[in-house]
């Protein structure tokens, strides 16, 4: 149990039988009393809320682990995770990681969130590097402008590239917001 005034970013807890991590706290005094307005994302459905504690008020800690753990393949709605410690694995449904899956090539290490044995998703880093596997050729002399052009990478993600940009090279692609950072490496 841990009390409203532990409740912090990222703490997991549980409520009405639900598993929650705490995406946000703002502590609000009133006349009367304080209370807590948290707003919480269902680590199984994924869904936002908001709630309303009041100050005292006792809560459940849910204990989700985090595990380093290797994407080894899909397998129709599920994918298999590998434990680098052990060689465990693990199957995750589509739907607990369906966010994640354009970032997501074989053999990538990403953070396994785990409630007991239930596997609840994926945490990725924050940036990873992707092969540019289709685009159109950039116009010699047109780089000035800043103008970009749509490439296609390994994992079927599209995203603007700058026109310098060829298929065969490699960039870093941001995981929040899906968008080119800068080339890694060419072929």
């Amino acid at each position: 149990m841990i009390g409203t005034g532990d409740i912090k970013r990222g703490v997991s807890v549980e409520v009405d039988g639900s598993l929650y991590q705490v995406v946000d706290v703002h502590h609000v005094k009133t006349k009367k009393s304080a209370v807590y307005r948290v707003k919480m994302r269902d680590l199984r459905g994924g869904h936002i809320i908001e709630r309303t504690f009041n100050a005292g008020e006792k809560l459940t800690a849910a204990r989700v682990e985090r595990r380093e753990m290797q994407y080894l393949y899909a397998d129709g709605d599920s994918y298999t995770f590998m434990n680098t410690e052990t060689y465990d694995q693990i199957a995750v449904p589509h739907d607990a990681i369906e966010g994640a899956l354009p970032y997501l090539k074989e053999g990538d290490l990403v953070q396994v969130q785990l409630y007991g044995e239930e596997a609840l998703g994926i945490e990725l880093a924050a940036a990873v590097n992707l092969e540019i596997v289709q685009s159109d050729p950039g116009v010699k002399g047109d780089t000035a402008t800043g103008a970009t052009k749509p490439a296609t990478l390994e994992t079927g993600l599209v995203v603007d590239v700058p026109l310098f940009i060829n298929p065969g090279d490699t960039i870093k692609v941001s995981t929040s917001t899906g968008t080119y950072i800068e080339r890694t490496s060419t072929r």
